[in-house]
Formats: C-alpha cells, structure tokens, sequence
C-alpha cells in the first residue's frame, strides 16, 4: 500500500523521503514493527513512540509518524503531522478499507449506562434481523466471536480492525462504547456516526493520566456530538446542555422531563421472591407498555435509550418490548439465585456516584436489610475509597469491607481507608479481606427479605495483586461457598 494512500484525510509535512513509498503494515507498538513498516509514534503516559525510531529503524521500519523533530537515518522516511494519536486513527481507517463507511454506527458516551444499553440495543436490532456488532468494557463481539476487552473504547487501530473483520462476517450495525478518555485520545477520529448517545455525567475520570479537570470531562464528551448525525440525550442529566453546547448533530431528547422527546411516564416497580423490576409508560413519540427485569429507575433510562435508537431502525414495538424483557448484562445487576429468602446480585458500580444510584434504587424496593459488599482498587484515588465508603455507610444497613484488586497496594491499607469514609455516617460494617470469605459471611448472615449486592467486580473475573491477575469470578466463589454450606 502507498503511503500517501494512508495520509490522504490527513495534513502533513514530508520532513524527509517520500510519501510515494510502499508500506507494507500499519504499526503504532516497536515490538510489533517489520520490514517495510510505517511506525507511529506515540506519546502515552509510559512511554514515548518518538524514543524509538533507532530501535525501529534497525527492525526494518520504512517510515515514522511524527508529532515532534527527530534524528532519523537518512533512508527513512519521516512525516511530521500536528497530533500523531489523530494521524493513527484517519490512517488505521485507510489501511483497513475504511470499513466504518459500510456500517450503521451507534456511539454511546456517558458516565454510566453505557454497557447495559449498548447490550440492550444489540439485543432488539438482532431480533428483527439485523447483524450487530459490539465494542465495550467487557467485550468486542464479531459474529459468532467474543474478544475479551482491554479498554472500554480500544486504540483506533483495533477498533478498525474490528469494524474490518464486522463487515467480513455481515454485520451492518455497530454499537459501542464511546468513553471520555476514547474521545480525549482520538480514537474514535474520523469515524461517522450514525447516533451519538449522551446517557448522563457524573464526575468521575478525573485525575493524573485522566481528565485535568471536569470541564475537559465535559469538553471530551461532548466531541461526539460534532462527529455523529444524530445526537439522542438524556435531557434529565443537569450537564446536558453543557455537552451539547457545541454539537453539530440533530438532537432528539429522552427522560422524564415533560420536554423530553421519548419519555416514561406512571413508572412503577415491580417486585416478587427473587425478582426485582420496573415498569412504565412509553409517552411522546411512541406509546406502549414496557417492564424491565432489572429495578430501578437507571433501568428506566437505559431501556428508553435503547427505545430510542431502535425507533430510528423502525423496530415493531412487540419486538422492543420482547428484546428489552431478554436483555441481559453480566455482572449489571446481575441477579444470582442462592436463597428463596433473600436476593442476591453482582453489579460493577465502582465509584460513589454508580454506587449511590445503585443503593438509591434498591432501597426503594423496601428491602429487610441493604447489604452492601464491596472494596476499592489498589493504586488509584483515596477519595474514591472515602466516598464510597460514606455512601454505603449513609444508604446500606449494613457494609462488608473486602478487597478489589489491591494491585500493589496492602488490601487492609484500602480498607483503613474506606472506614474514615465510613466513620462520617452512622452506618454497621464488618471488614473481611477475603473476598471469598467476605461472600460467605454474607450468604450465611442473608435474611429473609434482604437484598445483598456484591459491588465493584461486575464481570471481571481477576483479582490483580502485586502486577498478576489471578483468576477469580464472583460466580464460582459463590457456587464454592454454597457447596461449602451444603456440606456443613
């Protein structure tokens, strides 16, 4: 493939050679380049790209992508471009074809919803015989293929590569998750949105190798309005106008604001041994019935959201409706079945605003007792750990401290901090370490009427402890401490 071909959406000074050369591969990683290669360089919070041009020089690189002056041997061509994470994502949808031209793409930014709603949307489109393809926090899936996820919103080289390999195995629609730090990083540049999707914000993200500050949270979310066709919101969310303030995109609102465009009206929850649900009234520019078998009102505005990009793809409400009762999300309140007395659910909520939501809604179910299991990550935030704490301490009857990938932190130290935020609210707590233990104890102390939440894991099934991820799914641990209970 010719250089220029790859350059040709890009502006870009030709520092040294030519743009006429063949390339063989498009490289953004030195261990990976080859001979005949064009290698991108890269500044990440690590490592800079740009320190490696005499190691790539030496492996065969025809060519370096540069933001910066550099020494380069004098056979190598050089290309200097104003912002190189930018040149990789116009380059990667080159190289591969642009393959986004060929698919429908939804993106969905937010600070929570964006997994329960991109599963949602995939569910109803691919009942009515559309073939959807899915990139998020847990996974990427490609047909019948399900890629285990690094990143919410991958490199824009894989997600091109991705978008590749849906258009080889028939796919015409793609949802996926659309994050701030995606969107901060570019790399999702270039790429036409069919719907950009706004679900809420809530000031999280901020932090060294993160977000300076909450406007630039605000500023980044709001960059896939200037890039989609379609803008649908969340008019509730107090930041809307704020992240649509410079959109260039039609807008469509949903929530249940009387102003909101789609919106739910008479909500009800739905609860029985076991069960916990909502229902609502579809109002506005559609009108049904709809339940949910998943509580709260976050469930409300996740399945509206998805209401909302289905009727842009004229799906039957029958079929809305079906999808939207068989959507489910690993680890997204993920009911467990272990007692006919109390409820017990898995759910990823790892900061205090997700948690708090969480909390909220399940307290309105009037439950027995709210028992809260969660820890907090090693090598991140301390107020994380003080906020949470406070808000399972201020809403949970009672508060199980364990540990959540302590990374190379001691686990009591996270857990002395998570009680000076549990120490400002009047709120019971027991602290066990093993988080298997600490699920026992809460199985073996369930009473009758309790719902329990284990927070914080969701669908990762690792624990990382001192750089090594050792295998551990709140699933099994729950089924080993039920054998465990059985055989007592």
């Amino acid at each position: 493939m010719r250089l220029s071909k790859l350059l040709e959406r890009l502006k870009y000074e030709v520092v040294q050679g030519s743009d006429s050369i063949e390339i063989t591969t498009l490289i953004n990683d030195s261990r990976k380049v080859e001979t005949g290669s064009v290698f991108v360089c890269i500044s990440g919070a690590v490592v800079d790209g740009h320190d490696f041009i005499e190691d790539v020089a030496k492996k065969g690189a025809a060519a370096v992508i540069v933001g910066r002056e550099v020494d380069a041997p004098e056979d190598m061509t050089v290309i200097r471009v104003a912002d190189t994470r930018y040149a990789l994502a116009l380059m990667s949808a080159a190289y591969f074809g642009y393959p986004a031209d060929k698919l429908k793409i939804i993106g969905i930014t937010g600070t929570k919803g964006k997994t329960t709603t991109t599963y949602m949307i995939k569910s109803i489109l691919d009942d009515v015989g559309h073939h959807v393809g899915l990139i998020g926090t847990i996974e990427a899936i490609i047909g019948e293929k399900h890629i285990p996820a690094a990143n919410t919103t991958p490199e824009s080289y894989t997600i091109h590569k991705y978008f590749a390999e849906m258009v080889e195995a028939g796919c015409d629609c793609v949802v996926m998750e659309v994050s701030s730090q995606g969107l901060m990083l570019h790399r999702t540049a270039g790429i036409p949105f069919e719907i950009g999707i706004f679900t809420n914000l809530g000031k999280d993200h901020i932090g060294p190798n993160e977000h300076k500050d909450f406007e630039d949270y605000k500023r980044c979310k709001g960059m896939l309005f200037k890039q989609c066709r379609l803008g649908i919101a969340n008019i509730d969310d107090k930041y809307f106008e704020d992240v649509f303030r410079g959109a260039t995109c039609k807008v469509e609102t949903f929530g249940f604001s009387e102003k909101a465009d789609l919106r739910a009206v008479d909500t009800h929850l739905v609860s029985r041994p076991g069960y916990l649900g909502v229902a609502y009234h579809v109002a506005g520019l559609m009108d049904f019935d709809v339940e949910i078998d998943v509580p709260g009102t976050f469930s409300v505005y996740n399945s509206l959201t998805a209401i909302s990009v289905c009727r842009h793809f004229n799906v039957p409400v029958e079929n809305i409706k079906k999808a939207l009762k068989a959507a489910k999300v690993k680890g997204r309140i993920e009911m467990v079945k272990v007692s006919d007395d109390f409820t017990l659910m898995i759910d990823y909520a790892h900061n205090a605003m997700s948690l708090e939501s969480l909390l909220t809604t399940l307290k309105e179910y009037n439950p027995t007792r709210l028992v809260c299991l969660f820890g907090c990550g090693g090598n991140r935030s301390k107020d994380r750990r003080y906020e949470m704490g406070e808000v399972s301490g201020r809403l949970a009857d009672l508060t199980i401290i364990t540990s959540d990938n302590p990374r190379f932190e001691e686990p009591q130290d996270i857990i002395d901090d998570i009680k000076i935020g549990i120490g400002k609210t009047d709120g019971k707590y027991v602290e066990i370490c093993d988080r298997k233990d600490a699920i026992k104890y809460a199985i073996e102390h369930g009473q009758s009427g309790d719902v329990i939440v284990l927070a914080g894991k969701g669908h990762e099934d690792y624990q990382e402890i001192k750089g090594v991820k050792h295998p551990m799914d709140e699933r099994v641990l729950i089924q080993e401490v039920l054998d465990e209970l059985a055989e007592n």
